[in-house]
């Protein structure tokens, strides 16, 4: 039975979906005015990983995640770049694709844009202000009461009394309670605007939520998903937004993913240990990067420094080295009753935990290492597909990343060919120089009766 821990009700549960066989999960994706960073990488490549289980365990998946493509920072990033906010969306949802190709993350079910559920976004709105949930302002704005919703607080676990003994924000005379968050924003010049029945605006960034999840999963559904950061204000306002309008539970179970942090402290611009995928990309393998995030738990704080991420590259590089060299008879399901796969299947339906999954897969490669049997190699792989790794050529893997100033395949093919005729002409010490130029290089040599194979170290 998988478990998983509920973020509304702070322990873990059974999970039980509303329809059986079937799970309607949402998980709140990018604000594209910008390339994603590497704590993108670790929300998207963790709710991959459960998209992914949830799938294996046989379960029929609906999974959205949305795209936020109208936004504060969306205008004023295109109003620095001289482009229109259309241009600089179309062009930060290519790069963010890119992105999740390069981390091999499954395309969701669905990924709605905020701006083409705006007339969704607007009745919400009018059935909030209908139910006493939320007002016009005299300046052309709406607002949610958050008094006049009695569970506001339950999954951050703030009482509105306490959010105002330690409020610090400026009072603001068109609101009712400076507590109360915007629904609709009256137009700006030079702003995109729709018109409403409050005139020209756009809404506001925790309405959109609320919308595009109805609209693809239904009023009421399993999982809705997004990081740490974004229990409070953000969830905590979808569900006042969504169960004050309809009047029933919204989700049945919260799901959030911890922090990266870079050198133990909190990724930061102005702290200047900010990371985007693209810029780990130029130095790491992909898939090294996905296995730096899936071998922790989701739920747990991660660590980010260049030499973490060596010693991912270096167990990445041990899982493959245990599957080079085998020819793996085709695939045919795994077989869960085997000890290795109940193990991983027990760590897996213990709230999606894959560090745990990893250890096994290590202990797989052990056992391949010494016997050498494809059958478990084969498990090894189908298991790690679970988690989306190993699905390369081992060969393709050890060999790839020439970073800038590294050699190329071609040239370290050129250099073992200078060794062979040396050790042929027993002119050992040229041997033993190119050897070293090799390994100065991360370029690691195994000299076996078939030859000599190489990878990057």
């Amino acid at each position: 039975m998988l478990n998983v821990y509920n973020t509304l009700t702070r322990q873990k549960e059974e999970f039980h979906p509303i329809e059986p066989g079937k799970v309607r999960m949402y998980v709140c994706g990018m604000t594209v005015y910008d390339l994603c960073h590497i704590g993108h990488a670790r929300m998207l490549a963790a709710f991959d990983v459960i998209y992914r289980w949830l799938k294996a365990s046989g379960y029929d998946v609906n999974y959205v995640r949305n795209i936020t493509d109208i936004e504060d920072k969306i205008i004023k990033r295109a109003l620095e770049r001289g482009i229109t906010p259309d241009q600089l969306v179309a062009e930060t949802i290519a790069d963010m694709h890119q992105d999740a190709a390069a981390l091999n993350l499954l395309p969701p079910t669905h990924e709605p844009r905020a701006t083409h559920h705006v007339g969704g976004m607007i009745a919400l709105i009018e059935q909030l202000i209908a139910n006493g949930k939320a007002y016009p302002a005299p300046n052309g704005d709406v607002y949610y009461a958050v008094r006049e919703f009695e569970g506001y607080g339950k999954l951050s676990g703030r009482t509105l009394d306490k959010l105002r003994a330690g409020e610090r924000v400026e009072i603001d005379p068109n609101k009712r309670d400076p507590l109360d968050f915007v629904l609709w924003k009256a137009a700006k010049p030079g702003e995109p605007s729709w018109d409403s029945p409050w005139g020209a605006g756009r809404p506001g960034w925790h309405i959109e939520c609320s919308v595009m999840s109805c609209h693809h999963l239904g009023e009421h559904f399993d999982i809705h998903g997004g990081g740490e950061d974004l229990q409070f204000p953000h969830h905590e306002n979808e569900i006042a937004q969504s169960e004050g309008a309809h009047g029933h539970q919204y989700v049945n179970y919260w799901l959030h993913n911890g922090f990266i942090n870079v050198d133990g402290e909190k990724m930061s611009k102005s702290l200047g240990n900010f990371f985007t995928i693209r810029d780990v990309l130029q130095h790491f393998d992909g898939e090294v990067v996905r296995f730096f995030i899936v071998r922790s738990h989701y739920r747990s704080p991660v660590n980010y420094t260049d030499s973490i991420l060596n010693d991912a590259k270096q167990g990445l590089t041990r899982l493959y080295t245990a599957l080079r060299g085998l020819e793996l008879p085709e695939s045919t399901g795994i077989d869960w009753s085997n000890q290795y796969a109940a193990r991983f299947k027990a760590a897996m339906d213990d709230d999606f935990s894959s560090s745990e999954a990893v250890a096994v897969l290590f202990e797989l490669a052990g056992e391949v290492n010494k016997t050498r049997d494809v059958q478990l190699a084969r498990l090894m792989k189908d298991l790690g597909g679970v988690l989306g790794l190993l699905q390369r050529e081992p060969e393709e893997f050890l060999k790839a990343g020439a970073g800038e100033g590294e050699l190329t395949a071609e040239q370290i093919e050129a250099l073992i060919q200078a060794r062979r005729d040396a050790r042929a002409n027993k002119n050992w010490a040229e041997s033993d120089r190119i050897r070293d130029e090799l390994i100065a290089k991360g370029v690691v040599l195994e000299d076996n009766a078939q030859g000599t194979s190489w990878r990057r170290a």
